[in-house]
């Protein structure tokens, strides 16, 4: 492990990462292969968490309004990433690495709530960790949560998965000219106000002087090529 560049890191994946070519829920060749990149994360001797959101089936602020105070919508949110957590932790248990959900909000006929010291054995023990349930409070993103479960677990960087490959000036697929950071501060981030995460995420990880490494999850190997330090990403850091 210590020729590893992070030898624990918390890997923050998106619901809608989960979606594939569905246009919603769980798409089972695509988490099959998410389950079994971090398989490959964990052989090189790297302690593994992993955050899921919930957007392949219902995101919080998109339902909240009128007839839905965001409170409600947020833990309908939250629910769904502990169906997430769920599908994937049998699937990283069937590419042949022990998992564990754990959630922010207690379920325990369904999976262990979290607790950060049984969540530190986990890790210790080779288990991958799957992290559910945001914060287990309204108002704030599963990127805050990430961050926060990152700090909390002593994670040497959190690796965002997203659709691109890296952080731009703007959204490359709305402005042909957008500009690509190989590297990038917190505090630039903030202050260009970059949409690759909200800003509590950012202001917490520049306070717990946590790396972001961003990177696309399209193909194969993503996840594996982010925690060797190679592939095509966008480190945020100090």
């Amino acid at each position: 492990m210590t020729d590893l560049p992070y030898p624990r890191i918390l890997v923050k994946v998106s619901g809608e990462a989960l979606m594939g070519s569905e246009p919603f829920g769980l798409h089972t060749p695509t988490v099959a292969r998410i389950a079994r990149d971090l398989v490959a994360v964990r052989a090189l001797g790297c302690e593994v968490a992993v955050v899921v959101g919930g957007g392949n089936i219902l995101r919080g602020s998109r339902v909240a309004g009128e007839d839905l105070n965001r409170s409600t919508a947020d833990h309908m949110g939250m629910l769904a990433t502990v169906m997430n957590c769920l599908a994937l932790e049998q699937a990283v248990e069937a590419a042949g690495e022990p998992a564990r959900t754990m959630s922010a909000i207690p379920m325990p006929t369904v999976c262990e709530p979290y607790a950060r010291q049984p969540a530190m054995r986990h890790l210790r023990r080779g288990r991958i960790v799957l992290l559910a349930g945001g914060t287990g409070n309204p108002y704030f993103t599963t990127d805050t949560g990430a961050v926060l479960r990152a700090a909390e677990l002593d994670c040497d960087a959190v690796l965002k998965a997203t659709n691109v490959d890296g952080v731009y000036t703007a959204d490359p697929k709305l402005d042909p000219n957008a500009q690509r950071y190989d590297r990038i501060t917190h505090d630039q981030a903030l202050a260009y106000d970059l949409k690759v995460m909200d800003a509590a995420a950012f202001a917490l990880a520049r306070e717990a002087a946590l790396p972001i490494i961003v990177f696309s999850i399209r193909e194969a190997g993503a996840i594996l090529a982010a925690a060797k330090g190679e592939g095509r990403v966008t480190v945020v850091a100090p």
